[in-house]
């Protein structure tokens, strides 16, 4: 029997200094018997060179739509189609305008238009430049479009700045990647669930801030529970400290402002759920320095806003409604009244209602459960958080298959 063709990927590496970073990701997946090609972006090139990601690779790297010599060995439309995946790393937001508007003005661009083949990007960039409405459109339309997205996730930058942006790591691209091109069987192969877990952090000034006692772990465990079965997951994670669930695309963000304009930017999904503890209110005004405590008075007085909804954003989108909204409702008491109001106002099609409280749920490996659909409540049961998994991914096959 003849042993199995080696995998491909077409590599992409775009003009920023997280370009350094792709370097070890061609390392792993040699290591992995993944084939690497690579090609360098005229930018890229200010960061790292064809010799390095050459000899990485072990190939020839590419770098000149008009190279005489490359279009004669092979040329792009060939190169396009080379791989069994395209992977762009790092995905500046230059590049990804281009190919979400269809401009193809340099061998990068070409190649991700003349591709039949999936394209995943790893984006990179200054965090205003993330969040710019119009990166947030040309997010919305890629994801429309089919492109995978790994990242960005938060942390310190280049740039000196804090927040949403950065490449995500080797060893997070590498996985992705490994689940895109082995794929695994299951009854939601091919699905795209899209979630949040964990709680979210509202600065009020550098050193304080307006948190939770959500530990993620029950979000976590639905998240591995899916991609047991074959889902696509992307799981949008406040700050907790747990390992990424194996197969999961994990985003990490801080607020519930980020939460919100990262979930909409990986719309659409087939499932949507949400399970992260998201804070209702914000500082309106997040102080420069530290608030320090006055001798004249006992007192500080902080005005609070509303954050946005992201279960109902969701629930009620007009255009990219997931086919399954799924939500949690938190509840010290009137579980059931509680969660049929929420059921009614988010526009979910499902809401799990847990009664929380003093050694109840937060950090605790049980919970007490209820599911409210359109048949009416169930009963409420005492849970592990996994078998809490386990029920709320067969709820979802039920309803997707």
């Amino acid at each position: 029997m003849a042993a199995p063709a080696q995998k491909r990927v077409l590599l992409i590496i775009g003009g920023g200094i997280a370009a350094y970073k792709s370097l070890s990701l061609i390392r792993l997946l040699r290591t992995a018997g993944i084939g690497a090609r690579v090609v360098l972006t005229d930018a890229a090139k200010e960061f790292v060179t064809p010799l390095s990601a050459g000899a990485l690779s072990n190939d020839k790297v590419y770098t000149d739509l008009f190279d005489l010599n490359d279009e004669a060995e092979m040329g792009h439309i060939a190169l396009s189609r080379s791989a069994d995946l395209v992977v762009v790393a790092p995905a500046t937001a230059n590049m990804m305008a281009k190919l979400a508007n269809g401009l193809a003005d340099d061998l990068a661009s070409t190649l991700l238009l003349a591709t039949d083949k999936r394209v995943m990007m790893a984006p990179a960039m200054n965090v205003r430049m993330w969040h710019h409405g119009a990166t947030q459109r040309n997010v919305a339309t890629l994801n429309g479009d089919g492109v995978l997205m790994v990242g960005p996730e938060e942390g310190d930058m280049a740039c000196g700045e804090f927040g949403l942006g950065r490449m995500a790591e080797p060893e997070t691209i590498f996985k992705a990647i490994m689940a895109e091109l082995n794929p695994r069987t299951g009854a939601l192969n091919g699905k795209h669930v899209l979630m949040t877990a964990g709680p979210t952090f509202e600065p009020l000034d550098p050193v304080r801030g307006i948190t939770n006692r959500s530990s993620g772990k029950q979000g976590y465990a639905i998240a591995e529970a899916l991609a047991a079965e074959g889902a696509n997951v992307t799981l949008i994670s406040g700050p907790v400290s747990l390992p990424t669930p194996e197969g999961v695309e994990r985003i990490d963000v801080r607020t519930a402002l980020e939460m919100f304009d990262t979930v909409h930017a990986h719309l659409p999904a087939d499932a949507f759920i949400g399970v992260a503890a998201v804070s209702d209110w914000r500082a309106q005004t997040v102080a420069a320095d530290k608030q320090k405590k006055s001798a004249n008075s006992d007192e500080l007085t902080i005005t609070l806003i509303k954050n946005p909804d992201i279960l109902a954003s969701v629930g009620l989108h007009t255009t990219m409604r997931p086919t399954l909204v799924l939500g949690f409702a938190a509840e010290t008491q009137n579980l059931e009244v509680y969660g049929k109001t929420k059921l009614r106002t988010k526009g979910a099609d499902a809401i799990f209602a847990n009664e929380v409280g003093d050694d109840k749920v937060f950090d605790q490996d049980t919970t007490n459960m209820m599911l409210i659909d359109a048949h009416g409540p169930t009963s409420v049961k005492r849970l592990t958080k996994a078998e809490v998994a386990q029920d709320i991914t067969q709820y979802i096959i039920s309803r997707l298959n």
